[in-house]
């Protein structure tokens, strides 16, 4: 079920009904609700992607009621391993296995003994990647004795399967996530509102900045050859706008459906565009999934407080891994390592945390060298992202050259006046993102400090161009196939 759907739209607002005014006065009913419904928002793709993830459910409850129960470290470590090994099993077979496969038969055709294999027609469960770390995030915390784990098992399961965040994050610690379902959940209605007005923004980066930029950067990506310089130029900024605002979007809408059931979730975006270098953007971008990767690989395999050469492969590792987990593709492994080449010179200058704060804290305006340093990452981002939506290293290359051809300082060979409209919505996007760094999301700066007909004309306007440009064929958030 797509958020950006009538489906959703009717399902959200009926659990929300049933959750307050029928199952409020019991927790464990509550919870039980919890994990009917997110079953069925699951389900609603192929119901049998259930059967995975209610067996990976059952094991590593499991597993962590026996790592209770045991004392011993041989024992502790061999359960501990069951869950490693059965979580990466899956995500590893359904995920990696056709990628694998034909590397393998690559190589050997290389060898000049080329072999014939019957690949399997394998779907990839939506979501896999984001509860498959989520689960052991539980199973890890346990193990190291930072956390006990529950004796429900219908706690556990809607830990594991809580719907707005299911199939694309955040992906949540069961340190913060898991002990909210043990807690008596009250409406409290600003809370309810801000999740609401969290929810309009999502939509907003969605529907209206997500998908129109998505048909240009398609349409130029898929087509590359036919378009000059300065339109694939143009292509490459409207995907990555695109993947922010459909990234953050979803984001957004799961953190402020969240809300509207008595839970806080992590924020997964700070406005990483407006970021000074590289560290800052990886502080900001994705935080969930870069956050787990340094407390679950980097921490452990020594982090920075190592010499020089061990945090060079430690980083390495980190961005690696972290391409690799977003596809089965040379083209995320490329694009992860050229994040390390821009990360690097960071780290070894111990640059890489100069910038913790807002950039133009308290101010209406950077400095110069802030804006040239965000242009710069911007760059340097956009250019990455090349990789990221190219369907082979190939194409890539092929992308980048006829980007660097004289053409490039010819007008764009595209649709002048659509493109033009679109350039306005972004400009207005990024100018309101602007003035609401300093929040949770741009537009929770709207509030009770504004008349209320400057507030509600302003949520009017959202709603109207989310209705304008709403497509008639729902379309798929792109963390979705990852």
């Amino acid at each position: 079920m797509l958020f950006n759907s009538i489906d959703f739209a009717v399902f959200l607002p009926t659990v929300f009904v049933f959750y307050w005014f029928v199952t409020n006065r019991n927790l464990k009913i509550q919870n039980f609700l919890i994990v009917v419904a997110s079953y069925l928002f699951y389900g609603w793709w192929d119901w049998r992607f259930l059967l995975l993830i209610a067996f990976s459910t059952l094991v590593d409850y499991s597993v962590g009621l026996g790592l209770a129960k045991k004392q011993s470290p041989n024992a502790r470590k061999m359960l501990f391993w069951i869950s490693i090994l059965v979580n990466l099993g899956f995500l590893g077979f359904f995920k990696y296995f056709g990628f694998f496969l034909d590397n393998f038969i690559m190589v050997f055709s290389f060898l000049g003994k080329p072999i014939s294999v019957n690949s399997l027609n394998i779907i990839l469960p939506v979501g896999i990647s984001f509860y498959t770390f989520q689960k052991l995030s539980y199973t890890i915390d346990v193990y190291r004795r930072k956390l006990e784990p529950t004796n429900d098992f219908i706690a556990f399961a809607a830990f594991v399967s809580f719907f707005p965040q299911l199939v694309a994050g955040p992906i949540e610690r069961a340190t913060h996530l898991l002990p909210q379902f043990f807690i008596k959940r009250r409406f409290a209605y600003p809370k309810a509102v801000d999740g609401l007005k969290q929810i309009l923004w999502g939509m907003f980066k969605k529907v209206v900045i997500a998908d129109n930029c998505a048909e240009y950067a398609n349409m130029i990506f898929n087509n590359s050859t036919d378009y000059n310089g300065s339109a694939l130029v143009l292509g490459v900024i409207f995907f990555s706008i695109q993947i922010y605002g459909d990234f953050s979007g979803y984001s957004d809408i799961a953190i402020g459906a969240s809300r509207l059931f008595g839970f806080n979730l992590k924020r997964n975006f700070a406005y990483p565009y407006f970021s000074r270098d590289i560290a800052e953007f990886w502080r900001r971008w994705h935080i969930s999934l870069l956050t787990w990767f340094r407390d679950y690989l980097y921490i452990p395999l020594g982090g920075s407080r190592v010499k020089t050469s061990l945090k060079i492969r430690n980083t390495f590792i980190v961005f690696l891994v972290s391409g690799l987990w977003h596809g089965a593709n040379w083209t995320f492994i490329v694009w992860g390592a050229l994040h390390v080449l821009y990360f690097l010179p960071l780290l070894l200058l111990k640059r890489n945390r100069n910038n913790l704060d807002i950039v133009a804290q308290e101010k209406y305006l950077p400095t110069m060298k802030e804006f040239i340093n965000m242009v710069i990452t911007f760059s340097l981002v956009t250019f990455a992202w090349i990789f990221f939506r190219a369907e082979s290293i190939g194409h890539a290359f092929l992308y980048i050259n006829g980007m660097l051809l004289f053409s490039l300082f010819h007008i764009p060979n595209i649709p002048k006046e659509p493109v033009l409209l679109l350039l306005g919505l972004i400009l207005a996007f990024v100018s309101v993102e602007w003035v609401g760094r300093e929040d949770q999301f741009a537009i929770e700066c709207i509030g009770n400090k504004q008349p209320q007909m400057v507030r509600w004309s302003f949520y009017s306007f959202i709603i109207f161009a989310i209705g304008m440009y709403m497509q008639t064929q729902e379309t798929p958030f792109i963390y979705f196939q990852f």
